[in-house]
């Protein structure tokens, strides 16, 4: 039965923001800003899922300008937990495909969000140029799952190198975030499915790495998002443990 309400709720949620979101664009189509506020929108619906979401962002952070934010992609439930952090003028990189599911499609578009031909490889390099310009000339940053895929329970994946290549060809620092585990813990027959955490570390500056030492660069920052990843497991568990007692 609660399955089937939270159900009810989310889809008609989703409905109502894609349609009154879409309309509201029109104004000013394709505007960076639009994306954090209708993803702090999708954000609102955690506690539908029974979920605590716990952000935490360094201090400054709302000054560090043109960037590349780079988040462990887990599953659907990321639009919910990592939405929340999201800051404008922030735009993500989507598949072309997107634009086509009713409602979110149109509402994905016309918040400005970058959609590219992920099925082509042959167009990779394309890609991040695409990437690269749009942060010079529209002067925003980009968020980016160097996954490039959902983990689904797998831990933090191998990263591929694209996020990475347009940082240095775009003169702009990684900004890593990290989100604590969701995988297997969402019941949607359960009331209280715990806490999420996610955090956003300080930038890693891009000067000092060449486009030779791009995979290292990929090395580091998974390096310190599984380091953070895993911390930030441990405290959840802890807490939920505490407010079991």
């Amino acid at each position: 039965m609660l399955f089937i309400v939270r159900l009810t709720i989310v889809v008609l949620y989703c409905i109502v923001v894609c349609i009154l979101g879409s309309i509201w664009c029109l104004f000013s189509p394709r505007n960076p800003r639009h994306v954090a506020t209708f993803g702090h929108l999708f954000g609102r619906l955690a506690p539908v899922f029974g979920l605590k979401v716990e952000t935490r962002k360094p201090e400054g952070a709302e000054k560090y300008g043109n960037a590349i934010y780079i988040g462990n992609h887990q599953n659907n439930y990321d639009m919910v937990t990592a939405s929340n952090i999201v800051q404008p003028p922030t735009v993500t990189v989507g598949k072309k495909s997107l634009v086509w599911i009713p409602f979110f499609g149109q509402l994905y578009w016309l918040t400005g969000n970058i959609l590219i031909d992920r099925d082509n490889r042959a167009k990779a390099h394309t890609t991040i140029a695409t990437v690269v310009s749009q942060i010079r000339k529209r002067n925003i940053s980009v968020w980016m799952f160097p996954e490039g895929t959902r983990s689904r329970g797998r831990g933090l994946l191998p990263f591929k190198t694209g996020a990475f290549h347009a940082a240095i060809a775009a003169g702009v620092p990684i900004v890593p975030v990290c989100v604590s585990n969701t995988s297997n813990k969402i019941n949607l027959n359960r009331w209280n499915n715990g806490l999420v955490i996610v955090e956003m570390l300080p930038p890693i500056d891009t000067r000092d790495w060449g486009k030779e030492q791009v995979r290292d660069l990929a090395a580091h920052c998974r390096q310190v998002m599984e380091a953070k990843i895993d911390e930030l497991n441990k405290e959840v568990a802890e807490r939920e443990a505490a407010d079991k007692r």
